[in-house]
């Protein structure tokens, strides 16, 4: 089985700031990869590149085709959508109207009525079918975060980049996102997700990708990353290494018990 995503030695510099640094990763289809680092380590900017926000140097490699040099809209249309850390959308518009908007430009020559149809089923699958009137101004942040992912899923992505998406909510709204991200991975949609939850990337994810200052530092699965001293140096610190040794130290006991 090829990737359906990979980049090759991706490299995005703003001045004298090289905010990627060389990067090279490959996903596999049906992965949910989790993309974790400090504040500032590149990952909302490789996600912009990815999706040709910038134009960065290096390969990218999508579904078999080079992307690097497309447009945002032509990389959409392929199968790349993404969802932003900050939800912005058009506040006097519906929350079906909103759904529409992608449903209409991601592919060429949807009709309004196909994109209506597309818009209201992504907003049932997303728990906001019965809101899909409301104008998107009176949803809560978490509706809000909801239409974004309903937004995206109108576009019928093979391939979706999700920042930060749980930021902002509460536990019990933690717990609703990420039963619904697992209910789009079983979709068959392969999925990248920046996060700086550790519960949620060890709960969703079955690799784990760690950038710092730009460059990748580890990569693997949930337990050998999150017990890599470098990561632990750069981003986890060594209390949630305490942390999660305790608790792998009680799920052995309660095991041998």
């Amino acid at each position: 089985m090829s990737p359906i995503l990979e980049l090759t030695n991706v490299t995005q510099r703003f001045g004298g700031l090289t905010a990627v640094d060389d990067v090279t990763l490959s996903v596999m289809p049906g992965e949910v990869v989790g993309l974790i680092g400090p504040n500032g380590a590149g990952k909302t900017t490789l996600v912009n590149v990815i999706t040709g926000v910038y134009r960065g140097t290096g390969t990218i490699v999508f579904d078999g085709q080079r992307i690097e040099a497309l447009k945002p809209y032509q990389i959409s249309r392929l199968g790349v959508a993404r969802t932003y850390q900050v939800v912005q959308p058009f506040p006097e518009m519906t929350a079906l109207e909103n759904v529409m908007a992608p449903a209409t430009f991601a592919h060429a020559g949807v009709s309004l009525t196909t994109a209506r149809e597309k818009a209201a089923e992504a907003l049932d699958f997303v728990g906001l079918g019965a809101e899909k009137d409301k104008r998107a101004s009176s949803l809560t942040l978490a509706g809000r975060k909801r239409l974004e992912l309903a937004k995206s899923l109108a576009m019928e992505p093979k391939v979706l980049l999700l920042d930060e998406v749980n930021a902002g909510l509460n536990p019990a709204e933690i717990d609703v996102a990420v039963d619904l991200i697992r209910r789009i991975a079983a979709r068959g949609v392969t999925i990248i997700i920046i996060e700086h939850l550790m519960k949620v990337v060890m709960n969703l994810c079955t690799r784990i990708v760690v950038l710092h200052h730009g460059a990748k530092i580890a990569e693997g699965a949930p337990d050998t990353v999150t017990s890599d001293p470098a990561v632990i140096e750069a981003y986890l610190g060594n209390r949630y290494a305490k942390r999660a040794a305790e608790r792998a130290a009680a799920a052995a006991g309660g095991a041998h018990g």
